[in-house]
C-alpha cells in the first residue's frame, strides 16, 4: 500500500458482495456511470446487480405509478438495464413481506400494494423509502473485469449513506468516508485538462 497522500491509484481490498458500494474512479469516462455510486444489491456467480444512487430524475412516483399517493421523495436512475421497471429500498425490514436485506437496516423490494398502502396510510413514511428506475447489471465476471481495470472502488455502505439524499455530492463524499487513501480522488477535477 503507497503511503504517499497523493496516490491516485490506492490499494482496493474490499471483496465484491451484497451490501458494498461500487464507487467509480474519477478516471472513468463512460458518461453513464462517471462519478457515480452503486449500492451492489446482489453479486454471485450468474453476476451482479445494483442501483446507482445518486443519478436522479425531475418526476414525481406519482408521475410513474397509478394510485400513488402524493408524497415527495426524488426518484433515482438506479441504471441503464429495465429502464421501465421500478425497483425500491427501504428501512422497512420483515415489515414488508417479501422484502430482502441488502444491508444492515436497508431491504430491497416487496410486496408493492402493501407499500402502497403503508405510504397512502401515512406519507411521512416516504422518508424510509428510495424510489429507483431500472437497474445496473453486469455478467458473470464482468464486474471483477473493470475492478481489474481500475474503473471501480469497493466501499462499505451504510444505511445513512444509502437512505440519506441530500444535496451532497454523493461521490466525493463517499470517497472521503472510504478513508484518507481514498479522500484525495474526490478532489479529483472533472475535466483535468482545465487545469
Amino acid at each position: 500500500m503507497s503511503q504517499d497522500p497523493l496516490d491516485l491509484d490506492p490499494d482496493n481490498r474490499l471483496s465484491l458482495e451484497r451490501g458494498r458500494l461500487l464507487v467509480s474512479e474519477p478516471f472513468l469516462s463512460d458518461p453513464y456511470f462517471r462519478r457515480t455510486v452503486v449500492l451492489l444489491c446482489e453479486h454471485n456467480e450468474e453476476g451482479s446487480f445494483g442501483l446507482v444512487l445518486n443519478r436522479f430524475m425531475d418526476m414525481d412516483i406519482g408521475d410513474l405509478m397509478e394510485n400513488m399517493p402524493p408524497i415527495r421523495s426524488r426518484i433515482s436512475i438506479g441504471g441503464p438495464v429495465q429502464s421501465g421497471n421500478l425497483f425500491f429500498l427501504h428501512t422497512f425490514g420483515a415489515r414488508l413481506d417479501g422484502s430482502v436485506a441488502v444491508v444492515d437496516g436497508v431491504h430491497m423490494g416487496g410486496d408493492f400494494d402493501q407499500l402502497r398502502a403503508m405510504l397512502t396510510t401515512d406519507p411521512e413514511l416516504s422518508r424510509h423509502v428510495r424510489f429507483f428506475v431500472g437497474y445496473s447489471g453486469w455478467s458473470d465476471q464482468q464486474l471483477e473485469r473493470e475492478l481489474e481495470e481500475r474503473s471501480w472502488l469497493v466501499g462499505p455502505a451504510t444505511k445513512r449513506r444509502i437512505m440519506h439524499v441530500g444535496d451532497q455530492d454523493i461521490w466525493a463524499e463517499t470517497l472521503r468516508g472510504m478513508g484518507e487513501r481514498y479522500a484525495p480522488l474526490a478532489n479529483f477535477p472533472d475535466d483535468p485538462s482545465l487545469n
